[in-house]
């Protein structure tokens, strides 16, 4: 019998216990019932047990999913900008100003208005800030921090300042801590050789995709027609898998977030939301109105929040003017203030100023969420925030930090190396020991974009920039030949 990652009740039921007490639910009797049945009493690390349940089990995992499906926290929206799924808001105000959370003054920014060439160059960094940082972290996805520490300290690249290598590396280390085996043929600096898939480069490309075909007043379910279509179902994961599966059982957005889905407030929709603040410079409300519209397909709560927050930090970013410590101001201020991911954004930004070493930032984080999945948001917004302050603005340091910060390594990589990519503003600001074995292309299996150049999708990616209230009628199909690289 075939087992599927991330969907087996009997491992969604442990992820949801879990969840369910994180939002603040009392689960116990539902969890005694689990235990008493002889249920595991841990979720698994890794997309599935490593044995399959008694039928029996799995029947009562079902069972139970149901009975706590439904009541998830609900998502406060923005109060600065009425858009029609957010009642009961009059009249535009405009964001507040972003002011730093400590005072600081960073590097960043140069000083361009978001308009014309100065933007799609901007652009073209970001995409191989994102690409360089994704990669980066590939190899060393799912490894504990000390893992990371470890096989970086061998080959003498501790502070991690370049990529990962198995050259050097003792046999008994990586016996121990074994290399992503998926990523390590592909992501190791003797083996890259062009950017490798990845779904942290696949959810950009899906994004592009759907602003061509219906602007920036797509919906959510415009954005589930678009998975369905172009997203090939193994290329989800956790949330994303979930929502997938929600999709083809005729469930509707947005309780496709909730139904059985226990991964709702996990990274997923963050790492969606960078080009809902690419296309809007110098607006973080209407990039986390974006990101809003494109999260709740797969997310609830905090899971959504992480969107808005990244969406509106790399809007604020992709401005010219703003450094880091503003871009990130920007982030926290679309997202309530007392929620538990703008805390832990907070908790990381303060964590960072306080310490000069970035290790003493990594283990205070780790103490602090060490109980979290590795692929929950809270933890690796708090990292990627960390890491984002303590480099300054500095790209190779933003992305090597993001990393060496642990827990989803690729994602925060890949995040960090966009916002630092715009804050450099020039591809050619971005070191060649990074861009230069990327070889210009990427791979994916999403639309006809397998082998496209970064140029080119940064180019595609400035055309999106413009205010749009509505997708032309050609664009409510397929987009032309010049607008994206199809058949």
């Amino acid at each position: 019998m075939t087992r599927l990652t991330w969907l087996q009740p009997e491992d969604l039921i442990t992820h949801e216990f879990r969840q369910a007490e994180e939002e603040g639910r009392d689960v116990t009797s539902v969890r005694a019932r689990w235990l008493a049945a002889g249920g595991s009493p841990t979720p698994p690390r890794s997309g599935t047990s490593p044995r399959p349940a008694a039928p029996q089990l799995t029947a009562l995992a079902e069972q139970l999913l149901t009975e706590l499906d439904e009541p998830t926290e609900p998502v406060r929206r923005l109060r600065t900008r009425p858009f029609r799924p957010m009642a009961g808001v009059r009249g535009r105000q405009p964001l507040p100003a972003a002011e730093p959370l400590i005072d600081a003054a960073g590097r960043g920014g140069t000083g361009e208005s978001p308009a014309g060439p100065t933007h799609r160059t901007r652009l073209h960094a970001a995409w191989l800030g994102r690409a360089t940082g994704c990669l980066l972290g590939k190899p060393v996805e799912k490894l504990p921090l000390k893992a990371i520490r470890a096989l970086a300290k061998s080959t003498g690249n501790w502070p991690l300042n370049t990529w990962f290598t198995a050259r050097g590396v003792p046999p008994e280390l990586t016996t121990t801590y074994p290399w992503n085996r998926r990523s390590a043929p592909t992501s190791l600096a003797e083996n890259i050789n062009g950017m490798p898939e990845d779904d942290d480069l696949n959810y950009p490309l899906l994004n592009l995709l759907l602003l061509q075909r219906h602007g920036k007043a797509f919906t959510t379910q415009d954005v589930a027609a678009l998975w369905l279509e172009e997203l090939p179902a193994a290329r989800t994961f956790t949330a994303e898998r979930v929502a997938y599966r929600n999709l083809l059982n005729g469930i509707d957005p947005p309780r496709t977030a909730r139904h059985h889905n226990p991964f709702r407030e996990w990274i997923g929709a963050l790492i969606r939301a960078d080009v809902h603040g690419w296309t809007n410079p110098d607006d973080p409300t209407a990039a986390a109105e974006q990101a809003y519209r494109d999260a709740c397909l797969t997310h609830t709560g905090n899971g959504v929040y992480g969107a808005m927050f990244a969406a509106a930090t790399i809007a604020r970013a992709a401005s010219g003017t703003a450094d880091v410590h503003q871009s990130l101001a920007a982030g926290l201020a679309v997202v309530p203030a007392d929620s538990r991911l703008a805390k832990a954004v907070r908790h990381g930004i303060q964590l960072a100023h306080g310490h000069g070493d970035f290790d003493d930032v990594a283990d205070r984080l780790h103490e602090a969420y060490g109980t979290h999945h590795w692929v929950h948001v809270v933890p690796n917004a708090a990292v990627l925030a960390a890491a984002l302050t303590h480099a300054d603005g500095d790209f190779t340091a933003s992305i090597t930090r993001a990393v060496s910060g642990g827990w989803d390594t690729d994602s925060n990589g890949a995040t960090a190396g966009s916002i630092a990519g715009l804050l450099a503003g020039h591809p050619d600001a971005l070191p060649a020991r990074w861009t230069a074995p990327l070889k210009n292309r990427l791979a994916t299996s999403v639309g006809a974009f397998h082998g496209t150049g970064f140029d080119t999708l940064a180019a595609l990616t400035a055309r999106l920039t413009a205010p749009q209230t509505a997708a032309p009628a050609s664009r409510t199909t397929d987009p032309t030949p010049q607008e994206a690289p199809r058949p």
